[in-house]
């Protein structure tokens, strides 16, 4: 093993090989190996990462599962309440998986200005809503308080304070219609305390954040009904079990749905992301694995007469190849580093600086998002690792075709 090992280092730093027609074409193998591994980073890293973040700014605003009455009516004008008085509600323990539940409604309105005017959708949340996200998200002001008494603050996107030029602090007078035609429309002068930007048009061009207690009047509810329930998961993987047994757990008269069917389109399409990298991922590999075999089979060539003396002085066929499958994964690892070095940073520029932008409209963001995660980064440096050198294996068998008497004479 030993000399094995010295052989091949021998390859590697000789003058004679720094000098021979084979450097240009290792390096170039080289070159190849690191460039696929910073494609493959880059491809995994931003692909996971718009994943993750398209499906925590869904969550946001709708929870990951939603408990409504049955109802044919979407409509947010319409909505039969449903009683607080649950035996889920405040904490779902009877199902494994659930992290937390909160009450929510929502009814359409139109914010007017002495300038212009936006429909909206207000949705009304008491102190037990998750605001992780939005802390996030947040731009300007602060998040409203809606723990103690009935207030007029709100929470409103970025988006809708340009399209209505407000500001932070300005009155957003709201009206909501009747069912009945025949009935004015009521009207509610809600305050700015907070501004978000989710980046997910979507969503921030209609929705704004006010204490449900005013849903709950202008509905003419009672204090114990709410429009309906979001639930959040511990594991968005697990959301359909979790979803399934949720359903199995409330009343027949309670309707279950995750967000994936809600939203199927959505996340249709980010699902396609984990065919397009395992496409990426296999073709940098193919091409760096087809550059390896180049690299070695030039290698074994220029050192023909070096195997034929190997073979003379007794060496079996099996410890030359190791000496060549040696110096091919010393300069796998040489590609495998510098495509580390490059492909980490220039996602950690990415993560923290966010040079490259990207169109909410198409990607439902403002910025790429990057998913750095130290398992998939080992997984990828191993998996290419192992593949360009099974990929090596056979042409490493020419050197059992060499004649050491040949070979010796080769020039």
């Amino acid at each position: 093993m030993n000399f094995e090992f010295f052989i091949a280092k021998r390859i590697i730093s000789s003058k004679e090989y720094k000098s021979s027609i084979s450097a240009p074409i290792i390096k170039i193998a080289i070159t190849a190996i690191a460039l696929g591994l910073i494609m493959m980073l880059i491809t995994v890293a931003t692909g996971v990462g718009l994943q993750k973040k398209i499906k925590e700014k869904v969550s946001a605003f709708n929870g990951d599962i939603i408990i409504t009455n049955f109802d044919t009516n979407v409509s947010d004008d319409s909505q039969i309440p449903v009683s607080t008085k649950q035996d889920f509600y405040p904490e779902f323990n009877t199902v494994e998986g659930v992290k937390h539940i909160q009450a929510i409604a929502k009814k359409a309105g139109i914010i007017r200005t002495s300038e212009t005017f936006e429909g909206v959708v207000v949705k009304g949340v008491g102190a037990d809503y998750n605001w992780q996200y939005f802390k996030e998200y947040l731009v300007e002001g602060r998040i409203p308080d809606f723990s103690n008494n009935l207030n007029d603050e709100i929470l409103i996107s970025k988006y809708l304070v340009n399209r209505l030029h407000l500001k932070l602090g300005d009155k957003a007078v709201t009206f909501f219609l009747n069912k009945s035609s025949k009935k004015e429309p009521k009207s509610r002068g809600f305050t700015i305390v907070g501004i978000y930007d989710s980046g997910f048009e979507q969503f921030d061009k209609q929705f704004l954040f006010s204490d449900i207690r005013h849903i709950q009047r202008l509905n003419k509810w009672k204090k114990d009904e709410v429009g309906a329930f979001e639930v959040f998961v511990d594991d968005f993987d697990t959301i359909q079990e979790v979803g399934n047994a949720i359903y199995e757990e409330t009343g027949s008269f309670l309707d279950v749905i995750t967000i994936k069917d809600k939203y199927y389109s959505i996340f249709e399409w980010i699902e396609m992301f984990d065919f397009n990298i395992a496409l990426i991922v296999g073709i940098m590999i193919l091409v760096a694995g087809i550059n390896m075999i180049t690299a070695l089979l030039v290698l074994i060539l220029e050192r023909t007469k070096m195997i034929g003396i190997l073979k003379a002085l007794g060496s079996a066929n099996r410890k030359i190849r190791r000496i060549f499958l040696y110096n091919a994964t010393y300069l796998i690892v040489i590609g495998l580093f510098w495509g580390n070095i490059i492909g980490i940073g220039l996602l950690l520029i990415q993560k923290y600086f966010h040079p490259i932008k990207l169109n909410a409209q198409t990607y439902y963001v403002t910025k790429a998002p990057v998913y750095i995660d130290v398992g998939y980064i080992l997984f990828l440096n191993l998996g290419t690792l192992v593949l360009c050198l099974v990929m090596l294996l056979l042409p490493s068998f020419i050197i059992s075709k060499i004649s050491p008497v040949k070979a010796i004479k080769f020039e």
